[in-house]
């Protein structure tokens, strides 16, 4: 699995999956239930990751629909 997305804004993260969806890629929401631990603040970020193989893919989709990937050092 490769992570392409951090973010604290759970309205990218239901976009970015939406998005990725319609393209048969699947993918997963990681720490969706940090807020437990954090009181609900909102200041973990949540994790998009997708298999190794869609991963080149799923970037080039959102980065055309303008959402900022998370890149791999």
């Amino acid at each position: 699995m490769k992570e392409i997305l951090r973010t604290t804004d759970p309205t990218i993260i239901a976009f970015s999956t939406a998005l990725l969806r319609a393209e048969d890629i699947d993918c997963f929401v990681l720490d969706v239930h940090m807020s437990i631990m954090e009181g609900g603040i909102g200041i973990f970020p949540r994790r998009l990751v997708v298999a190794d193989a869609d991963a080149f893919e799923a970037r080039a989709i959102l980065r055309a629909n303008d959402i900022d990937v998370f890149s791999e050092p």
